[in-house]
């Protein structure tokens, strides 16, 4: 602000400069004065070069700083979101404001927000220079400032719907891009190629459309400024001259004012051109700090209790939940698991068997009914404390760009590489993992994709028993793997359990029959409970549902 306040002065400088060059020195044949103001003149070029370099390099240097606290802010908040907001927004519209809505604030602050007070203390100086000059010439050329503020008003209400439908079609494109290119897998196999393709050239289409709009009023905008400029000039050029003729008016003036005149249109025209970063970055800021304002549904209670390491109890009690109200998937379930039980959640898709998972580490919130860690409510605990006690290995094993020992470890700098290596060999990782060719250091692509499912599901065991948690809960962990790496992983687990509660989702019956209990669930209800031969003896759902598994495997 303060290199912007002087360099407005300095704008005034040149234009008076020239007026005392005609009028003192060269209107007098006076060389030497002549010399004296040219070099002053000079020298107050060099300064402004000095304080324009001075000036940029501070506002860039601080638009990096906020563009990486905001940025960091961002993520921050994003971490802390429940998984119910991801549900609801596209990962491509979360990656617009990250990287594309918090790069165009940058550049408002950068080349906006600062410069318009630069370039409206420019604008004030010429006004009050040319007023101490002469005021009615002044008067003269400020007789076309109402249009230019009718036009200016026109132009700022057309342009800023404009821009948020530039930002949102951006946005748009980004989450269609995401999704597909993660996708691309499904795309290709189903021969989808030409409908993406089409589907993305239409959000193309109504982007491109959103954009020449902003373009249809800039075009009519700028010719308008210079049109409006050339008018004063022309006024000057008219009225001023006629009174140097009559020798009411020195030239040296007119030349004056004909300078500060094409100056006063310069910073009006790249007022226009801030507004139009402006506009960007009001669309940009809406959305930024609309997601900032969204507050996560999940949080630590203000008073916690402190769970160092659980024993392992388990109690639903009562426990409904739904992720769309009105829809229930788990309704009015309770059992209790004691410590160091393996006990098998069974039924068909849609029954709520990862759900009770889910709700177990707080990745949703239940809405009725309670469930207890060693006697604790989960809602009573830090959410770091209670997942550090649950260790879940998914169905979709993910891995991260990286190297397979920061795929275990994840960070965790307890961890260190020993145990990351007795946890791969317990599941048996360690085979293939001496196979590849730097070891533990070999990067691995995103998502882990150079790697088979078994593989990677591997990994994922790892993983969790490299964070020796007290619980563990299974999700279909072999249910994509051949029967070698099944039973590996059987026999991994098998060894890992012991001393661990764990809950264990399966659909191959077949894996969980060694298991203390086996609850069988039935939209959302609990319906059955004991062993496997126990429930066999019932002839009921599980008895079902083992009799066509067991067919399916006949035939």
């Amino acid at each position: 602000m303060v290199l912007l306040f002087v360099n407005s002065l300095l704008a005034l400088a040149g234009p008076y400069l020239t007026k005392v060059a005609i009028d003192d020195y060269i209107r007098v044949g006076d060389l030497g004065g002549l010399h004296t103001v040219a070099l002053l003149f000079l020298a107050v070029v060099l300064l402004d070069f000095m304080l324009e370099y001075a000036q940029f390099y501070v506002m860039q240097w601080v638009g990096q700083q906020i563009m990486f606290d905001l940025r960091s802010r961002v993520m921050r908040h994003l971490v802390r979101l429940d998984l119910a907001f991801y549900d609801r927004n596209p990962v491509g519209r979360l990656m617009t404001r990250v990287m594309g809505d918090v790069q165009t604030l940058n550049e408002l602050f950068t080349t906006g927000v600062v410069a318009i007070f630069g370039d409206l203390l420019t604008l004030v100086g010429i006004v009050i220079a040319m007023f101490l000059l002469d005021w009615r010439l002044a008067l003269v050329a400020n007789l076309v400032l109402p249009v230019l503020v009718c036009i200016s008003l026109v132009f700022r209400s057309r342009v800023r719907n404009s821009y948020r439908l530039v930002r949102g079609r951006v946005a748009a494109m980004n989450a269609f891009l995401q999704e597909h290119l993660t996708g691309m897998r499904v795309v290709q196999l189903f021969g989808r190629e030409r409908s993406s393709a089409a589907k993305f050239a239409a959000l193309n289409s109504k982007h491109r459309a959103a954009h020449l709009q902003t373009v249809f009023y800039y075009a009519l905008f700028y010719p308008a400024v210079e049109l409006v400029s050339a008018a004063a000039t022309a006024l000057i050029v008219y009225y001023g001259g006629g009174r140097v003729v009559r020798d009411s008016l020195e030239l040296g003036v007119l030349v004056a004012f004909l300078q500060y005149a094409e100056r006063f249109f310069r910073p009006i025209s790249d007022l226009s051109e801030k507004y139009n970063t402006f506009q960007s970055a009001m669309a940009s800021s809406e959305r930024i700090f609309r997601l900032l304002d969204q507050e996560p549904r999940i949080r630590n209670p203000a008073a916690a209790e402190r769970l160092e390491r659980a024993r392992g109890h388990l109690v639903f009690d009562d426990v409904s939940f739904a992720y769309t109200p009105g829809e229930p998937v788990i309704e009015h379930l309770s059992f209790e698991v004691l410590p160091g039980e393996r006990v098998a959640l069974v039924g068909a898709t849609g029954a709520g068997k990862t759900s009770i998972l889910s709700v177990l580490t707080r990745l949703y919130d239940i809405q009725g009914g309670r469930i207890l860690v060693d006697g604790v409510d989960i809602r009573a605990l830090e959410l770091g404390d209670l997942r550090r006690q649950v260790g879940v290995v998914l169905q979709d094993a993910f891995l991260f760009a990286g190297d397979i020992e920061s795929n275990i470890r994840l960070g965790e700098t307890r961890i260190d590489a020993e145990r990351v290596r007795e946890a791969a060999r317990l599941v048996h990782a360690d085979r293939f993992i001496d196979k590849l060719p730097h070891g533990y250091t070999t990067e691995v692509s995103e998502r882990g994709s150079t790697l088979s499912l078994g593989q990677r599901q591997l990994l994922s065991l790892a993983r969790v028993l490299a964070f020796d948690p007290a619980v563990l809960l299974l999700d279909e962990a072999t249910s994509s793997v051949d029967t070698e790496t099944e039973f590996a992983i059987r026999d991994a687990v098998r060894r890992v359990l012991a001393g661990r509660t764990s809950l264990v989702v399966a659909h191959r019956l077949s894996t969980i029959q060694d298991c203390d209990r086996i609850l069988v669930l039935h939209h959302g209800r609990l319906r059955e409970s004991g062993t496997h031969s126990e429930l066999l003896q019932q002839d009921g759902i599980y008895a079902r549902l083992y009799e066509l598994q067991f067919r399916d495997q006949a035939a």
